[in-house]
């Protein structure tokens, strides 16, 4: 063959593009389960993160299995049977309404307390945000707040998963004095009571939707909380 023709040079590069194609598809394949892995142990780390458990990704495994006593699916203020909570895809249950939603729960008990730790999910100014937030038993208090992004401006929105602005969160109410939801508003710079936390300065949209996050992600689990709670209570 004329390796100086151009057929031989469309020929050479269509094979070297065939070739790297099917190495790169081998290597996603390969490491797919450790990369599956290793959000599964992140996941865990920072539900546990949420009780002020604070391990390493090894330690992760064994620390949630000694914190962590059930994983629930809410569905339609019920326990939904036959799905897993690790496997619900939060992505996709926030686009539909609350009530409908499969909303994933887990139930801690952390020196003799018990904890309900809700995953959340919204959008900051770039793109998703996502965290956790652990009620004490009154099904009103927080008792701590994680939250992580991927693409917000580092110094400004990214701040967010920073202690500074999630600790805010702890001891915060998110019931009113009646008993209705009111989530926690997320104020520029002068937040005060129960119901307030400062934003972060300069990062109004992604503290805006960490507000609306929680206002969204929490209505799923409110009114079946307020049962469960007073269900286990009473079984004490």
């Amino acid at each position: 063959m004329d390796t100086n023709k151009n057929s031989y040079t469309f020929m050479f590069a269509a094979a070297m593009v065939v070739v790297v194609a099917a190495l790169l598809s081998f290597a996603a394949t390969s490491l797919k389960p450790m990369q599956d892995k290793n959000v599964e142990l992140e996941k865990k780390q920072n539900i546990l993160s949420s009780i002020g458990v604070n391990v390493s990704r090894e330690e992760a495994k064994d620390a949630y299995a000694q914190y962590v006593k059930e994983e629930l699916v809410i569905h339609e203020n019920k326990v939904k049977e036959g799905v897993e909570a690790f496997d619900v895809d939060l992505s996709k249950e926030i686009t539909k309404a609350p009530t409908e939603r499969d909303a994933p729960m887990y139930v801690a008990e952390k020196e003799g307390t018990t904890f309900y730790i809700l995953p959340l999910r919204g959008k900051g100014l770039w793109g998703p945000i996502w965290g956790y937030i652990a009620l004490k038993e009154d099904v009103n208090t927080v008792f701590g707040a994680v939250f992580d992004h991927k693409t917000e401006t580092p110094g400004l929105g990214a701040e967010i998963n920073t202690p500074v602005f999630m600790e805010q969160f702890q001891e915060k109410k998110i019931l009113d004095e009646g008993g209705s939801f009111t989530g926690i508003e997320v104020r520029k710079g002068d937040a005060s009571g129960d119901y307030q936390v400062d934003g972060i300065s300069g990062g109004t949209i992604t503290s805006v939707g960490v507000q609306d996050m929680i206002d969204d992600c929490m209505r799923s689990y409110i009114d079946f909380l307020k049962g469960y709670s007073a269900n286990k209570t009473a079984a004490l």
